[in-house]
């Protein structure tokens, strides 16, 4: 009985997610097909920055207080109080990520023949998308503890369809990078206000920041948050090594590539609604997380190679989306999903055993990444798109052991207990 609940739990929200992720899709091969190859490279290197940005901004917050949470998640005013300490955190955050962010950003508009007019107009539409993503990266931890799948799903539905709307209107008429940007932020934060209303029914968040929670918040962030700094701009290392060292097509090309990668967010999406708040809630024993993890990642690595065999198999219509412009890159697709696969499990695994507050050294972490890196760098050719997705497989595969690894490590401490 619990197999047949689990997949139909997982049949549903994976529908749900389907859909958002189809939604998102036909927003990108809008942008695609829409923007000149030149503006698709801006639009690129904008949205890249963007997540970088926010996952510098959150700095291990929402991990912080998902674990805080987890414990006290039936408790509506101590839920209530983690949280307004986790909203109170993250803004002393946000400044930090647009004093890096936003130079870095300009310097390679600028570099990949942006004027300074579009460059600025590309900063401001990326203010909003950037404070609404990070808001809403920890308002989704309350109805993810308590479960409250559909209304967050009705509402991801809803700002994807509203981004959609917009763009059609606009980018017909003023086909720019920096119009793409900011129809992305505006229906963000309106979904962002119809989610507060979701969570004002599991929590009360008229409390005042606890210094205690605060505490326990930070300690996980401190451990987290040189990790995420690194991450933070090495998670999209294949773009900041074009943009420095390609073509402003071979930006475009990547980008483009990269959209339908964008697909296997619908796992992310998934898995993070589901299968991690549940791993958090476990309780600590040797033989339930063993069982429960294994099972995971076994299942993980045989969505990899489904999605990579499929990819191999449908390359060329897959390009077909795309259009012309890309439709001799079916090498580069299959590098790409075998690339951008490996580092998803990774992020999954990592997002599972945080899920409990277990933290790896980041020092560890980031040396091991960091090898890797200059290894492949110093042995593959990253002058051209072929030599730089090779270079994410290898990060990727290297990220996929060194949390897996870790996420076993922490399990068989219990044993020892």
């Amino acid at each position: 009985m619990k197999i047949k609940a689990w997949f139909m739990l997982l049949g549903t929200t994976g529908l749900a997610q389907a859909l958002v992720q189809g939604l998102g899709l036909i927003s990108g091969i809008l942008v695609i097909r829409v923007l000149p190859t030149e503006e698709y490279a801006l639009y690129t290197l904008a949205n890249t920055m963007l997540g970088s940005m926010v996952l510098l901004a959150n700095g291990g917050i929402s991990k912080g207080v998902m674990a805080q949470g987890s414990k006290v998640w039936k408790d509506k005013e101590k839920l209530g109080e983690v949280m307004v300490t986790g909203f109170d955190l993250r803004k002393k955050f946000i400044v930090a990520s647009l004093i890096v962010g936003v130079p870095i950003l300009a310097f390679l508009l600028l570099k990949n023949n942006a004027s300074i007019l579009v460059t600025i107009l590309i900063i401001i539409a990326l203010i909003p998308a950037f404070i609404s993503s990070l808001s809403n990266s920890l308002i989704v931890i309350v109805p993810q503890l308590h479960q409250d799948i559909i209304p967050l799903q009705k509402n991801q539905i809803g700002v994807n369809l509203g981004r959609l709307l917009m763009l059609g209107v606009l980018i017909f008429f003023f086909p720019l990078a920096f119009v793409a940007v900011f129809s992305a932020g505006i229906p963000q934060i309106i979904g962002n206000l119809r989610l507060r209303k979701i969570v004002s029914m599991h929590v009360n968040l008229n409390h005042s920041p606890s210094k205690e929670i605060s505490k326990k918040i930070l300690k996980t962030v401190k451990r987290i948050f040189p990790e995420a700094v690194y991450y933070s701009f090495s998670s999209q290392i294949t773009i900041w090594l074009l943009s420095i060292f390609g073509t402003t097509t071979s930006i475009a090309q990547i980008g483009a590539l990269n959209r339908i990668a964008v697909l296997l967010t619908l796992i992310t999406m998934v898995f993070n609604i589901v299968i991690a708040p549940r791993f958090a809630r476990l309780i600590d024993s040797f033989q339930l997380l063993i069982k429960r993890y294994s099972t995971v990642l076994f299942g993980l690595i045989i969505l990899l190679i489904i999605i990579v065999f499929t990819t191999y198999v449908f390359s060329t219509q897959i390009l077909f989306i795309l259009g012309s412009k890309y439709a001799n890159l079916e090498r580069e697709i299959v590098l790409l999903i075998l690339g951008s696969s490996l580092s998803l499990i990774a992020g999954l695994v990592y997002n599972m055993y945080s899920s409990r507050g277990w933290i790896q050294h980041p020092i560890l972490a980031i040396s091991m990444s960091l090898i890797t890196l200059i290894l492949g760098i110093s042995l593959i050719d990253i002058s051209n798109l072929v030599g730089v997705l090779k270079l994410n497989i290898l990060v990727g595969t290297s990220q996929l052991l060194t949390h897996g690894i870790f996420g076993y490590y922490k399990i068989f401490q219990l044993k020892n207990r």
